[in-house]
């Protein structure tokens, strides 16, 4: 007899999701995470402290960053530390001229403590990409198949927003939007006043505007220091959502500081019978089994546990018959495409401090085709005024540059261009013959950007600076070159969704082809990127799964 009816492994935004969703529908599951216990409220340890507070005044310690956190220095400060993993503990492999930025958070919520927040909904326009084009295997749904699973997420998670009737971007249900800026709704005029194929709107962000007091939910207090914890429970997280929900089953079992070394497979039944598990503290082996398994620990995370878990009947990799495994990763090419000044705004200014930002959703490659591209890329930005830190950038020194500090600076707003990513089977993940101090095989991660990424970012440069222009200011930067791999934090691909079990790892129900019993549900069984965040359509996915999980279950197929 399983100890659980079902393990989750990962604790983050797919797998808190899961294990809501699988208790609330009777299961009996455990919840495994490789990273320590934060409790929501009392584990946010840097969440209210002032600059004076800390030792290094939130900036950190340059050389520790440089030793320890060379990959996550620059997306942290010091008050979020804590958050993200340290990298020499943490080693993987990566291509010298292509490096992988693989960012990272083990703990309780894993990134969903540290993520944008941005929740957008996948049209057909993403899912039957890889059909019209034919660059990689086409999805197996489409979005009337995720539209009530992205109603339920939207729902219970909380995401702000406006009706905006775009096929390319479907409206969801919505609370009330955080506003624009001044400058942004400056920008938003201009160019709906220039442009009939764009427009300019509030970002789409799971921060309430209205309180959920029956879920001990406050509404965003706009201090923006999301990624420290909020005690508010005003943004989603696992802490402040899915794990306080499953956990009021009384149906849920927590393990942290486990990772999960591997699956076992049974290959009489043909079906995974259990998980190995190491504790990262005091190295101490263990096995738990269960019915069913959801894998969610991130999508390099969860398709390197597959590709450990190797039998006899497996040897390249758990439910890796196509040889697929591994194969197809992707991550957004992302640049500050653009960014001027707002000469005309100087008299303005602004109050608080909006954990959110504006979008201009794709407009190229809908039904028009642009010549030279494939996709499309959206935008997103903000506007600011520079504060007293501008002072490092500018000439003068003594009263006279204090005093010129002790105003707002001028306006500016910027464009960063986020481009859809082909898939592509160079893109890779395999085991190295490295170990890590636990003394499972590193990763060695493989992704660079093709001629299509580059001529999308390319494309967006030049129609940032047509619309910034429409402001009437300076530019101030602007470019087409794409971060490093792994900076937009959407990594994707590598157990990809597909109808057929030659070219693909999981089926339209997320369940693995060759493993019934395996679910994949976080972003490794993403089969494109769109150019939207995906996040909320990890949500969707995981929801729908857990319900076709139980269902087959009752049913007696699992």
């Amino acid at each position: 007899m399983s100890e659980f009816d079902a393990i989750v492994v990962g604790s983050g935004i797919s797998g808190g999701w899961a294990a809501k969703e699988l208790t609330e529908r009777g299961l009996k599951v455990l919840l495994i995470e490789r990273g320590r216990m934060i409790e929501h409220q009392s584990g946010y340890e840097n969440e209210t402290k002032a600059p004076w507070e800390m030792p290094l005044r939130g900036f950190g310690d340059p050389q520790l960053w440089a030793e320890q956190y060379a990959v996550q220095k620059g997306t942290m400060d010091e008050w979020t530390q804590p958050h993200f993993v340290n990298d020499a503990d943490n080693p993987y492999q990566t291509s010298d001229g292509d490096p992988f930025k693989w960012i990272r958070g083990y703990q309780m919520g894993g990134r969903s403590l540290i993520w944008g927040r941005q929740c957008y909904r996948w049209s057909d326009y993403d899912f039957g990409a890889n059909a019209r084009d034919g660059h990689g295997t086409d999805w197996p749904v489409r979005y009337a198949d995720l539209s009530p699973y992205y109603d339920r997420a939207e729902e219970f998670i909380g995401v702000n927003g406006t009706l905006e009737g775009l096929p390319q971007l479907p409206d969801g249900k919505f609370q009330p939007a955080m506003p624009l800026g001044a400058a942004e709704q400056l920008l938003k005029e201009r160019v709906a006043a220039h442009y009939d194929d764009r427009r300019v709107i509030p970002g789409r962000a799971a921060h309430l505007t209205v309180a959920k007091p029956e879920e001990g939910r406050a509404k965003c207090q706009f201090r923006n220091i999301c990624a420290r914890g909020c005690s508010f429970g005003a943004y989603f997280s696992t802490q402040s959502s899915t794990l306080p929900a499953a956990r009021r089953t009384g149906r849920l079992t927590v393990l942290t500081d486990t990772i999960v070394a591997s699956v076992e497979h049974d290959p009489v039944s043909g079906r995974a019978v259990a998980v190995h598990t190491i504790n990262t503290n005091s190295k101490a082996l263990g096995r738990h089994s269960a019915r069913i398994f959801f894998l969610n620990a991130s999508t390099m995370n969860t398709v390197g546990l597959l590709l450990r878990s190797k039998s006899d009947a497996f040897p390249n990799g758990l439910a890796n018959s196509s040889g697929v495994l591994g194969h197809y990763i992707m991550d957004h090419a992302l640049t500050m495409s653009g960014m001027a000044t707002v000469p005309e705004l100087a008299d303005r200014t602004y109050y608080g401090s909006r954990p959110n930002n504006f979008i201009v959703p794709r407009f190229k490659n809908l039904d028009t085709p642009a010549p030279g591209l494939l996709r499309g890329y959206s935008f997103q930005g903000a506007a600011f005024r520079a504060s007293w830190r501008r002072g490092g950038q500018h000439p003068g020194i003594g009263a006279s540059l204090h005093d010129d500090l002790q105003g707002p600076g001028e306006w500016r707003i910027f464009l960063v261009g986020f481009a859809e990513c082909l898939p592509r089977k160079e893109n890779r993940i395999t085991l190295s013959n490295k170990v890590d101090q636990w003394g499972l095989q590193q990763f060695d991660i493989r992704l660079s950007y093709g001629d299509n990424e580059h001529a999308l970012l390319k494309d967006a440069e030049k129609e940032a600076a047509d619309m910034l222009a429409l402001l009437g200011g300076t530019k101030v930067r602007g470019g087409s070159t794409p971060g490093e791999p792994g900076s937009a934090i959407h990594e994707m691909g590598g157990a990809r969704m597909g109808a057929d079990p030659a070219t693909s790892v999981v089926n339209r129900f997320s369940q693995t082809h060759d493993v019934p019993n395996i679910f994949v549900t976080d972003g490794a069984a993403m089969s494109s990127t769109a150019c939207q965040n995906p996040s909320l359509t990890y949500m969707a996915f995981t929801i729908r799964a857990a319900k076709n999980a139980v269902s087959m279950l009752q049913e007696g197929v699992l």
